[in-house]
């Protein structure tokens, strides 16, 4: 076989260029501490690395919205617990306004601290998190969550019912709000009912009507029409008995009792889960209502709360003064437990979300770093591997410059002479 000079030489040529370009692609591993350098080095490492590059970036993404929501439930469970202290406060007021023996001047004092506790209410219940979006205000972050009417003299909510979500993993959302309507506004009544008496010359009257009992007031109560036309009527059939009866139907009697005739005492009548009281001295002939008030089947926590302080900004010094107090402070306790059962609850619900933000968590970590382990595999350089490759093909690569340069030197016209 012939060889000619040309070929020789490209032939030499060629072995340097591949070993210097294997030598030189070596010295990138050792210089970047990658094994793959371009995706035609392992495509379908490459493939794997790409797509685990992009599960890092999500699970940093999940790790800043993590923080992010504990930040906010954190907020707002400190925010929870002042509400809750303030309520305290208010519910230790009620039980000292109750007291018989606190005059006109007393109630008044202890208005003016209510009022005080009703604004430092309503700014907790303002309150903003680190984003200046309101926190209870449900989806509607721009919009302060509660106002109070001056017209009226009633709060409003302005939110909606929805929570703001978050983004915690592949397939979990946690909510990192609550709105203000579930939580300070869908509060039960304990006076969702209305009571009357039909006007007679004797002394007895009758009190507000106080559901202390939910599960009997809604499977007893009479409910014909579900309206305010609904309710039981109390005749007295004599100075100390009475009957109760279905306003609907009135000679259906539902229930009876008796009372005393001490007019320094009041009588309690329970009925339907309703507790009423009667003052006084009644008259056979007597007869009261208790109806049912679907206006009123819910109120808010500031309604309770600005309730009772007006109830004792306009408290009187007399018996009937001292009777509209004692109603009110009874129904405010009432509905003060209610709000700070739901307080409670909303406390509760956070911190189960804050227990499901550190699971979370430590699961984002765990696959994060099988993930780091897994990228380190396909793609980290063995260092001793290759420096000892490097060595190898660095001698390879002077090998084939000397070869070179002795196919070089060699010529036809040497065997002429």
């Amino acid at each position: 076989m012939r060889i000619s000079s040309i070929q020789a030489f490209n032939n030499g040529v060629t072995g340097i260029q591949r070993n210097y370009s294997n030598v030189t692609r070596t010295q990138e591993q050792i210089s970047t501490g990658k094994k793959i350098l371009t995706p035609a080095d392992d495509p379908v490492a490459s493939a794997r690395l790409l797509q685990l590059s992009q599960e890092k970036a999500q699970y940093e993404q999940y790790s800043s919205n993590i923080t992010a929501a504990k930040n906010s439930l954190t907020q707002e469970e400190s925010i929870l617990n002042s509400v809750g202290n303030v309520l305290q406060r208010v519910r230790e007021i009620a039980v000292q306004a109750g007291d018989a023996a606190q005059d006109k001047t007393d109630k008044a004092a202890l208005a003016k601290e209510l009022a005080e506790r009703e604004d430092e209410l309503l700014n907790l219940l303002n309150s903003r998190n680190a984003r200046g979006e309101y926190l209870f205000s449900g989806n509607l972050g721009k919009n302060v969550p509660f106002i109070l009417d001056p017209a009226t003299g009633e709060y409003a909510y302005l939110g909606d019912e929805g929570q703001r979500e978050i983004q915690i993993a592949s397939s979990t959302y946690l909510p990192i709000n609550d709105n203000g309507k579930v939580l300070f506004e869908d509060v039960t009544n304990a006076n969702r009912v209305t009571t009357s008496k039909t006007p007679s010359a004797s002394t007895a009257s009758i009190s507000l009507g106080l559901v202390e009992d939910k599960l009997a007031y809604d499977s007893t109560f009479p409910d014909a029409t579900l309206t305010a036309t609904d309710g039981f009527g109390i005749r007295f059939t004599s100075p100390t008995a009475y009957e109760v009866f279905d306003l609907a139907a009135p000679a259906v009697v539902l229930s009876s009792g008796s009372v005393d005739t001490d007019a320094t005492t009041s009588d309690v009548i329970r009925y339907a889960g309703v507790r009423v009281a009667i003052d006084g001295i009644p008259a056979t002939g007597d007869s009261f209502a208790v109806n049912r008030n679907p206006a009123v089947e819910k109120r808010g926590m500031l309604n309770v709360v600005a309730d009772l302080r007006r109830s004792l900004e306009q408290a009187q010094d007399s018996p009937q003064g001292g009777l509209v107090v004692r109603d009110n402070v009874a129904v405010a306790l009432s509905n003060l437990d209610a709000v700070l059962g739901q307080v409670l609850q909303g406390r509760g619900e956070i911190g189960a979300r804050l227990n499901v933000l550190e699971s979370t968590e430590s699961f984002n970590e765990d696959v994060s770093l099988i993930n780091t382990a897994v990228q380190s595999d396909l793609q980290d350089l063995d260092y001793a591997e290759a420096l000892s490759r490097l060595s190898f093909e660095s001698v390879i690569l002077e090998a084939a410059q000397q070869s070179y340069v002795k196919v070089a030197g060699l010529s036809l016209f040497d065997q002429l002479r």
